[in-house]
Order: structure tokens, then C-alpha cells, then sequence
């Protein structure tokens, strides 16, 4: 930990001092009363015990470590405390070396012992204080990360309304519309409110997953959803498709809208870094396991120091022809897999082209 931080934990250590005393309130002053009594016990033993009372002297200190260690108490009565035994178990120690119960090099001792307590009170309070730092620091972490879900979920929410009343005019004027070109810029606004409702929803998804919501999740029939999205694309992209899936009887567990938009964010990035006419194959792999959803196509494939980045929000790479999306598909697939108990990942085909798989447990049912 720096300087700085240093500094500014102790602060935070002097202002919440209070909370890291343990235990507190009537048990700490039983432990403290306890504490209190054993001192005085030793002091007795070390003045009766003449010559042999390095045995309580040090369990005496030992004492009083071992309790700081759990009470942090301030720095004054701590001072006070070390001050008082130093001084009461030092003057017994000086008497008995007077009556030559003891020799001259053991009176080291009186210094070396409450040294050496002073230094653990020092690394003990440094320990407190950084403990302090971390524990401000990940509340600031959590309160960053509920205002960034917070948004997320205003965002997403405020972008819905005025597209769904948008998409709603336009559609009206565009059946009242007779001019070839008004028809089709009405068509390019609709496309674009199409892309924003996909953001919106996409960030709702991140939000929700974010925020540890708990999705519903129901028997999903894997081939039908598989031939589903499949078909979808296949009519709207104009690409050479591959669709094929095997199974018949596979299901997997998970809120078939999410995995549907999951599954939408892999194909939808096969589509951006593929051009006219290239070819897209939509594999559906069923184990006894596990149901695999890959997508692989024949586009330039993901440079090796990318693939580290692939699902990090808000990354993306530029596709070939058009413009760059949104960052956020990738991540929600991932976000999605997790919270499914699945996996996402991704790799280069051997013959060229990226490959996408989203892969979740199989379930048997009936």
C-alpha cells in the first residue's frame, strides 16, 4: 500500500476505530477485566517467585499481545497499559537484582519485552488500518457497480418508450406512402429502431444478470429453438447458411427469450464480419451432457490478441464493410451462458473464420 493510501487509512482507522474492537461492548470489558486480573496475578508471582521470574514476566507480555491482537485499542490507553507494566515489572525485576536474585544482563529485558510489544502494536494497527482501506474501498466498488446497473436498467427502460412510439408512426406512414423513396427511408428508420431496441434490450439483460437476478428458467426444446434463430437469419441475411442439428430430443434449462438473444449476438457477429455472400454454418450439438449452439463462418477471424477480448463490454473489433456494434452483444452472450451454467468461448476455424460456441447442460426430462 503507498504512502498516501496509508495515510488516509489511518484516518479512517481513528474515525472507525470503535467498530474493529472485538469483541465489544460487555464482553470486550470482560476481556479486558480478565486481562486486568491475569497482569496482576503475574506481578504477584514475579515478586514472590524471586529468581525465577522471567516465567510470568513473559507470560505477562504474552498476555497482552495476544489480546491486542483482537481488541485495537486506542493508541493513548494502549500507551498507558505498556507504560505501566513496563514500569511495575521493571521495578520488580530492578529489586531483585539489587538482592542479587538476578543478574545485570536480564534487566535488558525491561526494555527489550515492551520494544518489542510496541512494534507488534504498530504492524497490528497498520493491519487494521489497511483492512479499513479495503473494506471502504469495495463498498465504493459496490456502489459503483449498483449505479452502473442502475443506469443500465433507466437506459434501457428510457430508450424503449420513445422507439416503441416512433416504430408505431412510422409503420402508419409507411403504409400511406406511395414514393419509392420516402418507402424506403421510412425502411431505414425502422431498421435503426430495430438496432436500438436490440441495445436496449441487451442492456437490460446485462443489468438484470449484473444485478444477480434470478431469471426464470423452463425445459427448452434445443432443436427447435436452434432451427428457430436459424431460420430468422437465414430469411433477413443475405449469406450462404449452413443450418444443421442433429438431436431431436435435447432440452436445456434456461429463459428462452435470453438464450434467444444470446444466441442472436454470436450469428449477428458472424453476419458483421462476413460480406454478401459469404458462408455462415449454424451447428446445434447435442452430447449426453451438454447442448452446444455454434456459429462459424468464413470471415477474416479474431486477430491472437484479441481473443482475450472477445466478451468485454463495450470492446469490438471493426468489421470489414460497415459500421462497428454496439460492444454489449458478446458480453450478454457470455453474461447469459453463466447464468445458465454454461460456457461461451471462442476460437479460429482451421480453414479460416471465427467460431462461436455457446454451450449449456443437457437436462432429460420425462
Amino acid at each position: 500500500m503507498s504512502a498516501i493510501s496509508f495515510r488516509a487509512a489511518s484516518a479512517l482507522l481513528q474515525r472507525w476505530e470503535p467498530t474493529l474492537r472485538i469483541p465489544s461492548g460487555r464482553a470486550g470489558r470482560l476481556v479486558d477485566l480478565g486481562l486486568f486480573s491475569f497482569c496482576v496475578a503475574m506481578l504477584i508471582s514475579m515478586h514472590i517467585k524471586a529468581g525465577e521470574e522471567t516465567i510470568p514476566y513473559h507470560f505477562l507480555f504474552l498476555s497482552l499481545t495476544i489480546v491486542y491482537g483482537f481488541r485495537v485499542w486506542p493508541v493513548g490507553p494502549t500507551m498507558v497499559v505498556i507504560a505501566a507494566v513496563t514500569a511495575s515489572t521493571g521495578a520488580i525485576m530492578y529489586i531483585h537484582y539489587l538482592q542479587n536474585y538476578i543478574d545485570g544482563p536480564e534487566l535488558a529485558e525491561i526494555w527489550l519485552m515492551p520494544a518489542l510489544v510496541v512494534a507488534m502494536v504498530w504492524h497490528a494497527r497498520r493491519r487494521a488500518a489497511a483492512q479499513v482501506a479495503v473494506e471502504v474501498m469495495a463498498e465504493q466498488q459496490r456502489d459503483m457497480l449498483e449505479r452502473q446497473r442502475e443506469f443500465f436498467r433507466n437506459t434501457s427502460h428510457a430508450i424503449r418508450t420513445p422507439v416503441t412510439i416512433a416504430r408505431g408512426h412510422l409503420e402508419l406512414a409507411e403504409g400511406e406512402m406511395v414514393v419509392p423513396q420516402a418507402r424506403e427511408d421510412v425502411g431505414v428508420a425502422l431498421r435503426q429502431l430495430d438496432r436500438m431496441t436490440l441495445l436496449s434490450n441487451r442492456l437490460l439483460a446485462l443489468a438484470q444478470f449484473e444485478a444477480g437476478e434470478v431469471l426464470p428458467s423452463e425445459p427448452v426444446c434445443f432443436r427447435e429453438l436452434f432451427l428457430e434463430l436459424g431460420s430468422n437469419w437465414a430469411a433477413g441475411a443475405r449469406r450462404e447458411w449452413v443450418i444443421v442439428c442433429t438431436d431431436d430430443e435435447a432440452v436445456v434449462l434456461a429463459d428462452r427469450e435470453r438464450l434467444g438473444l444470446a444466441v442472436d449476438a454470436l450469428v449477428e457477429n458472424a453476419v458483421h464480419f462476413t460480406t454478401e455472400g459469404g458462408r455462415i454454418e449454424l451447428s446445434g450439438l447435442a452430447s449426453s451432457r451438454e447442448c452446444t449452439f455454434r456459429v462459424s463462418d468464413d470471415g477474416p477471424g479474431i486477430a491472437p490478441d484479441d481473443l482475450d477480448h472477445v466478451f468485454e463490454r463495450f470492446w469490438h473489433r471493426r468489421p470489414p464493410e460497415g459500421p462497428n456494434g454496439s460492444g454489449l452483444g458478446l458480453a450478454m452472450a457470455l453474461a447469459t451462458a453463466r447464468a445458465c451454467r454454461g460456457t461461451v468461448r471462442t476460437y479460429n476455424n482451421t480453414r479460416g473464420g471465427a467460431v462461436f460456441e455457446l454451450s449449456l447442460p443437457r437436462v432429460w426430462v420425462g
